[in-house]
């Protein structure tokens, strides 16, 4: 009798280890499922979301989406205080800035975004906020985007697509526009105004002090070449 009690409960503490070393094997598949299962979303979000704003776009010009963060927006709002009119925001994303900025007071507020998806989420976000029909979001690409009317423009986009910016804004822009960057100051402006740390901080251009010191750098430059010449 004592054997056969020992031999019950051998198997008893058998069947608890089986059932032990199933539940790890589950737990462990599981894990690789949830893993499986994440990675495929992610390709989901950016073949389906991301991905479509990109497909025409050369590679140096692309530009991950990225939600601006409410620091960064109220940082971009304190730069444009005192200011009123048309903003723009280029490559607009979810349209948080445009909406801020129409809250602000400016109009027209609009933002151009490639990405169709993008485009409906901000006008979705528009309409949670009551703001709907007193934004406007544009599928159009930013290179091609008329500016000369507008007086303040504020963009999130990569330092090689700001290098490249420069010129645009330079030569479309009134006298009397601002130009708020985030995230990324343009490489080759010097700011009148900066505000913020890190992530967070964002700069603030003038065009007509800009302009001067284009004239004043050529000008200094054409002296510079033209100086040996009149020497010899």
């Amino acid at each position: 009798m004592r054997l056969g009690l020992k031999g019950i409960r051998m198997d008893q503490d058998d069947s608890e280890g089986e059932a032990e070393l199933r539940k790890q094997s589950v737990g462990g598949w599981g894990l690789l499922q949830i893993a499986g299962c994440t990675g495929l979303t992610a390709y989901v979000v950016w073949a389906g979301i991301l991905m479509p704003g990109f497909r025409r776009v050369p590679l140096r010009l692309q530009v991950p989406y990225i939600p601006a963060s409410r620091k960064q927006v109220q940082n971009v709002m304190t730069l444009l205080e005192g200011r009123s009119g048309k903003v723009v925001d280029l490559g607009s994303g979810d349209g948080r800035i445009v909406l801020e900025a129409s809250r602000h007071g400016f109009h027209p507020a609009v933002g151009y975004e490639l990405n169709p998806w993008l485009i409906r989420l901000s006008k979705f976000y528009a309409w949670r906020a009551g703001c709907y029909g007193q934004v406007s979001y544009m599928k159009q690409d930013l290179w091609k985007v008329d500016l000369s009317d507008c007086s303040n423009v504020t963009v999130f986009l990569a330092p090689s697509v700001l290098s490249l910016l420069e010129v645009k804004l330079l030569n479309e822009l009134p006298e009397d526009a601002w130009i708020v960057a985030g995230r990324f100051p343009f490489p080759n402006w010097k700011p009148c105004c900066t505000i913020g740390d890190g992530v967070d901080k964002a700069w603030r251009y003038s065009i007509k002090q800009l302009r001067k010191e284009n004239v004043s750098q050529n000008t200094h430059e054409g002296t510079a070449v033209e100086h040996p010449l009149t020497n010899q």
